[in-house]
């Protein structure tokens, strides 16, 4: 693309970069396989004659949701052969990120593991509509539905994902004090600092992907989860130490033993309780925490 700087098919793409990743990252829940849907929308948009194209960005988000299709029926043959539990590749991303509500609740753990329960198509029906507000139309363009189809999809997702996502957006404020809370209480291995800040029906969730230890099951309730991170802190062995971050446009922490990461853990919070715990262990996830990833609605 660099040898063609000023071209404005590049220029449309650059400048829509940003968006065209989020979009394909809410779809896939992985960064890896969104760079190569990117990469499979440019090698497409050179070939479009820009004279027929009205809407550049539509255009663009229309062959990226394509790609993404493809790419997640693929991705969901894989992934029933993981071993354990799947979550979401973690994203460092900015600090500000969190203070877009709108992003941060998009892309957060906690709700790109309730988009894993719709099927493909209602996904990136869900995600256009509700997070990108694109026109049903448009959408019907990139799904090869009827905009009537894509209402009744839309309005299933809706309803599918309203039963399931945290009732209500937590303020930056009162995650990092919730995070702060949690890691005083795992370093210092606090077993009422864990009582008094995780809610009575947690459920714990760990991705070793077969490569690291990580229970095969979610965790459910406090006593289980206290028990499982008491003891898988004893079996990884080493110090530990942790160091917040933003993931996903949400308070997380990094864990090391001995100086070297072992993993990123994100949490849900409601009712500043933690709700949810997501913690990767697998290393071949982690590759996305050293630099910040631009995530945009716009």
């Amino acid at each position: 693309m660099s040898d063609q700087a000023g071209d404005p098919a590049t220029e449309a793409f650059v400048a829509h970069r940003n968006l065209l990743f989020t979009v394909a990252y809410e779809i896939l829940g992985s960064a890896a396989d969104s760079e190569d849907v990117l990469q499979e929308t440019w090698l497409r948009w050179v070939k479009v004659d820009l004279d027929q194209v009205r809407d550049q960005r539509a255009y663009l988000i229309r062959i990226t949701t394509r790609q993404s299709l493809n790419r997640l029926r693929t991705l969901q043959r894989r992934r029933e052969a993981y071993v354990g539990p799947w979550l979401p590749e973690p994203l460092l991303t900015a600090p500000d990120a969190a203070a877009d509500v709108e992003l941060a609740e998009s892309v957060s753990m906690a709700m790109m593991l309730v988009l894993e329960t719709l099927s493909p198509t209602e996904r990136a029906v869900f995600v256009l509509r509700e997070v990108f507000e694109v026109g049903y139309d448009e959408i019907a363009a990139a799904v090869d539905k009827t905009p009537a189809a894509v209402r009744q999809i839309a309005h299933r997702a809706r309803q599918h994902v309203d039963a399931r996502r945290p009732r209500k957006v937590v303020s930056p404020s009162e995650g990092q004090a919730v995070l702060a809370a949690f890691q005083r209480a795992v370093e210092a291995s606090d077993l009422q600092g864990l009582l008094d800040v995780l809610a009575p029906d947690v459920v714990a969730v760990s991705d070793g992907g077969g490569l690291k230890l990580s229970a095969l099951q979610p965790i459910v309730g406090v006593e289980k989860v206290i028990r499982m991170f008491v003891g898988s802190m004893q079996k990884i062995g080493g110090t530990l130490s942790t160091e917040p971050t933003v993931i996903n446009g949400s308070p997380a922490l990094l864990f090391s033993f001995d100086g070297e990461l072992d993993g990123v853990v994100a949490l849900r919070i409601e009712d500043a309780r933690v709700t949810g715990i997501y913690y990767v262990r697998n290393p071949e996830k982690l590759s996305r925490l050293e630099s910040e990833t631009p995530l945009t609605l716009h």
